[in-house]
């Protein structure tokens, strides 16, 4: 099996897997990270904002962020800051509808929709002359660039070195039920909450479907909404066709380049369908770290939490020495 023991030990605190949760998604400042922003076009008449942060580097990051995130949240800039401070150029992309500006399409982003990354990644090879690309994900994100890579297989962009996920739902049907549970009340309230405001707003530009307000408004868990909204405007049957089709898991052993999953075992969002121990068996170019604490995109390893953390660590650690896996 292709899995190695995650040295990773938090502060008492944090072995809260809520606590993990919550307090680095809340409290955390990462200073340091300056942006340019770049806006590129899509072939369908949107766009894409795109937060460069260079160092006059031959390498470079793309960071994709979680479902309602953006470039300016703490994990995403905590990867940029680290990747930077080691001279390595980073690229933060917004997700479409994330960047303060919301984008042309009543669709925007799913946790499947990889032809954006694939996009991003031509932009950069096409314009700079940048030797090695990294693709990092948390979360969404995370699902987006496992899935990306085991698509490509042997066809990847040839400067693509080396991917990593962080905290990844890859089966998105197991982790859309566990948000049912009442110790995930929260979590599931608070996105559902934000992409209900995100389409209701939409309507206003869009009012040819004004008629599904009142079915929007009425959207209590991921179930509803993926079915109302996700799946039909992206070309999907229904919630259960868009998780099935796409959940990172049944990419993963078509990989072809040296990818590193990070999903810890007391993460409440995900279930034991997200820990594709059985892939990793399978590939030799997948390792599968799964530490015993860190709940979601935390991994505090110390009681200064704007301080690095230990997974923004273990990245660079990993896409430094990707030649050796």
């Amino acid at each position: 099996m292709t899995k190695v023991k995650a040295y990773f030990t938090p502060p008492f605190l944090f072995k809260n897997k809520h606590l993990s949760t919550i307090i680095p998604a809340i409290f955390r400042k990462v200073k340091g990270v300056s942006y340019q922003r770049i806006r590129i076009n899509t072939p369908d008449n949107d766009f894409l904002d795109l937060d460069f942060s260079g160092t006059g580097s031959k390498e470079i990051i793309i960071v994709v962020h979680g479902l309602e995130g953006n470039a300016r949240k703490s994990y995403v800039k905590g990867i940029v800051r680290t990747f930077n401070k080691a001279g390595i150029d980073a690229l933060a992309l917004n997700l479409r509808g994330c960047s303060n500006d919301d984008n042309n399409k009543f669709y925007s982003y799913h946790s499947g929709k990889t032809e954006d990354l694939d996009l991003v990644v031509n932009y950069l090879t096409d314009n700079y002359d940048f030797e090695k690309i990294y693709l990092a994900g948390f979360s969404l994100g995370g699902n987006i660039v496992l899935k990306y890579a085991g698509e490509k297989a042997d066809n990847i962009n040839h400067r693509i070195k080396a991917a990593v996920g962080i905290s990844v739902p890859c089966d998105l049907r197991s982790t859309s039920y566990n948000f049912l549970k009442k110790d995930n009340f929260l979590y599931q309230y608070r996105f559902i909450r934000s992409l209900r405001k995100k389409v209701l707003n939409k309507i206003k530009r869009f009012p040819e479907y004004q008629y599904l307000e009142k079915e929007i408004k009425a959207c209590r868990n991921f179930f509803d909404f993926d079915n109302l909204i996700t799946a039909p405007f992206n070309g999907f049957y229904n919630a259960e066709d868009y998780w099935k089709k796409c959940s990172s898991k049944q990419f993963i052993c078509s990989i072809k380049i040296p990818t590193l999953l990070i999903n810890a075992l007391d993460d409440p969002f995900l279930r034991e369908e997200s820990y594709p121990y059985t892939e990793a068996e399978q590939n030799p170019f997948f390792i599968i770290e799964t530490p015993k604490y860190g709940g979601h995109v935390g991994f505090v390893n110390r009681w200064m939490i704007n301080k690095v953390l230990w997974h923004e660590e273990r990245v660079l650690d990993f896409v430094k020495n990707a030649g050796k896996y």
